[in-house]
């Protein structure tokens, strides 16, 4: 992955950030995309300073506009895109029928249209490197969880996104990977929206007891240095 051109979304912090710091450690150089201006322009200073080749795009993945201005942007300062890690997402807990509909469209909107969004631009671009398309999805894209029906339909969606495109490029030469985490000592938990749409503040979660970013980062990396078509952790 040396001297790859590797474009992260949500990577000012939790597994977005975890992964960029294993891609760097590898050579690879990252775009770093997040809505979260503060945190995205702290992160990149910490990790320029230490000599990494990174650049930072504020992007809101639930806006086409600005997919396509990511993608745009990398373009024209690198030339090519070698991996897009579709990683940027955000939860829910509330049962279904207490639940303002307005949540699972906001839910849908970031998880499932931002990763649409983000690989419609980049897919044209990693077809011609041969490259990798990747999206963090979830255990509960692979089963339902009570409590988070919109987080869950979301991630079922990703999932059946990235299989088909994975079958319409079979020939192509593009490597597409789904990688499914468990529980994962994050911020997506606290900021997870609650049936009225408000955060849901502290977790109810031991975090202790959670997988670490750092291990699902790492994880990332080999899955897709390894061009894995699957990995649920």
């Amino acid at each position: 992955m040396q001297g790859k051109i590797v474009v992260i979304t949500g990577a000012a912090s939790g597994i977005g950030l975890a992964t960029t710091k294993a891609f760097l450690a590898k050579g690879s150089t990252v775009v770093m995309a997040d809505l979260n201006r503060e945190n995205l322009e702290k992160r990149q200073l910490e990790l320029s300073s230490n000599g990494f080749e990174l650049l930072a795009v504020l992007t809101d993945v639930s806006k086409e506009s600005d997919c396509k201005n990511l993608m745009d942007t990398v373009i024209k300062k690198y030339g090519r895109i070698d991996v897009l890690i579709n990683n940027a997402g955000i939860s829910m807990r509330s049962l279904f029928h207490k639940l303002d509909l307005s949540v699972i469209h906001k839910l849908m909107d970031v998880n499932f249209w931002g990763t649409v969004y983000c690989s419609y631009y980049a897919v044209p671009h990693l077809l011609k490197t041969k490259g990798s398309l990747v999206a963090v999805t979830s255990v509960a894209g692979k089963h339902g969880l009570p409590g988070r029906t919109g987080y869950s339909a979301s991630k079922f969606a990703i999932q059946g996104l990235m299989e088909t495109i994975r079958i319409e490029n079979l020939k192509s030469g593009l490597h597409v990977l789904t990688f499914a985490p468990g529980f994962t000592a994050t911020n997506v938990r606290r900021s997870a929206l609650t049936s009225d749409g408000s955060p849901q503040g502290d977790s109810p979660l031991r975090e202790t007891k959670l997988m670490q970013p750092d291990q699902i980062g790492k994880r990332i990396y080999k899955a897709t240095k390894k061009k894995k078509r699957e990995v649920v952790v």
